[in-house]
């Protein structure tokens, strides 16, 4: 399954399908203020019991602390509904906006998807 948003005036993107019953969400452009509105629920749809999501961030370009509270808020409910949330394909500077906040030690990492998936 592939669900496709077009682009909106934020520059974000998203592309959802699903792995092995792992939700695979596919981020494209600035993960910012303009795009809280924008995903809303879509790392974490509401009503999912034991959801198991990757955010797919190789296509962000920018990522700000909007970016930042958006995962850990999809973190944190997917962690209450026992699931579970893991990034894919961090570009260096995403990547390095990760680590600076400690947030690659809270959510998994990981380079690729097929990684994301199999651990």
């Amino acid at each position: 399954m592939t669900d496709t948003q077009p682009q909106h005036p934020s520059h974000l993107s998203v592309r959802r399908s699903t792995v092995d019953g792992v939700r695979v969400v596919a981020l494209h452009g600035e993960l910012d203020h303009a795009a809280r509105a924008e995903l809303g629920d879509v790392l974490h749809p509401p009503g999912a019991e034991s959801p198991r999501t990757v955010a797919d961030l190789t296509g962000v370009t920018f990522m700000d602390s909007s970016g930042i509270n958006i995962l850990i808020a999809a973190h944190r409910a997917a962690a209450e509904s026992e699931g579970w949330l893991r990034i894919t394909g961090a570009r260096p500077s995403v990547l390095r906006v990760l680590q600076l906040v400690g947030l690659d030690q809270v959510i998994p990492c990981f380079d690729t998807l097929p990684q994301a998936l199999e651990n």
